[in-house]
């Protein structure tokens, strides 16, 4: 008699689904300057099928309609039409303030690059009167932060931030993306009625994924997570989430992903045999050598820990740390 056939694995736990704030242009609304947009490829493509957009237009919210009239950014920190006919910077910091308690639950937010509300980096500043201010009608500097972007990131620190301009290097976009499924894990698991042992386990899912962003931040929150039992609720969702997101806020650099690739093979290669094991290193040195993308290890590192069932090594994040169909670990 044929022996029954065991019970099925279970189906891999499902990414979570970010919310994700993003300037509203991007995802191709009429709300730009001109009346035009901007819609980015990447977020209303590949991206698009993995997330739930929270769209923001801080200049429509305020009432200023679109087409209008052209922004700037002063020295002092305001924002004012061209012409300074109309200062914005109290409209502006009222609706930051009505708007942060609602963006407090998303896992990211992709602003609109050189946007005197929502741009993050280096905006032309324009003379705000002070003295020694150059009165020519060229930018004092280029320094500057959109308003409204400053004002949400002062407030939410550790919330995963990127311009849409800076997502089209494979790397900036990669670690972004990384980071806001990170977060939507932490975060759902704390919506939940968690015990200290779930937390526990989270992290010892993220062991590796931390190691290869920032190995200090991974020692450090083994010290948060072996209190979990000990330490006072708050204190412990405080710290903890605290030390998450500012470690995914480190760019892994290869070298430290080649540490991270070596720390499943260590385990792994005690079950495979030689040629198997012989491939893996290939494997690696290649990547650290830069002639092979990331996604070619850790694809034989995965494949060999799901065959021989080696579930701690298998359920790593960083073996999967978000939708393969995103194809963010391909560039060299």
């Amino acid at each position: 008699m044929t022996p029954p056939l065991p019970p099925p694995a279970p189906a891999p736990e499902a990414h979570p689904r970010p919310r994700l704030a993003v300037s509203s242009c991007l995802l191709g609304e009429p709300v730009r300057y001109n009346g035009g947009h901007s819609r980015d490829r990447f977020l209303t493509g590949p991206l698009a099928d993995h997330v739930d957009w929270v769209p923001v237009c801080p200049e429509m919210e305020i009432g200023l309609g679109a087409p209008r009239p052209t922004l700037r950014l002063l020295s002092d920190g305001r924002i004012v039409t061209r012409d300074r006919t109309a200062d914005h910077t109290g409209a502006m910091t009222a609706l930051a303030g009505d708007r942060i308690p609602d963006l407090a639950g998303i896992d990211g937010y992709v602003f609109k690059s050189r946007s005197p509300s929502c741009g993050l980096l280096n905006l032309p500043r324009y003379a705000s009167g002070r003295p020694g201010e150059r009165t020519d009608g060229q930018p004092v500097d280029r320094r500057g932060r959109g308003v409204f972007a400053a004002l949400v990131t002062d407030a939410l620190p550790h919330l995963p931030v990127e311009e849409e301009g800076r997502l089209r290097d494979p790397v900036l976009r990669e670690h972004f993306i990384e980071r806001v499924f990170a977060h939507a894990r932490l975060r759902e698991l704390l919506a939940r009625a968690w015990r200290p042992r779930d937390l526990v386990a989270f992290h010892s899912r993220h062991k590796l994924q931390i190691l290869a962003h920032d190995p200090a931040a991974n020692r450090e929150m083994g010290r948060i997570v072996a209190r979990a039992g000990t330490r006072p609720r708050e204190d412990l969702v405080t710290g903890y989430r605290r030390a998450f997101g500012a470690a995914f806020a480190v760019r892994p650099k290869r070298g430290r992903h080649a540490n991270a690739l070596l720390h499943v093979f260590s385990p792994l290669s005690e079950h495979l045999d030689p040629t198997r094991r012989h491939d893996i290193v290939a494997a690696i040195e290649s990547y650290q050598h830069g002639e092979a993308p990331l996604s070619v290890p850790i694809a034989l590192l995965r494949h060999h820990a799901e065959g021989e069932h080696l579930a701690y090594l298998a359920e790593q994040t960083y073996l999967d740390p978000y939708p393969a169909d995103l194809l963010l670990r391909h560039h060299l």
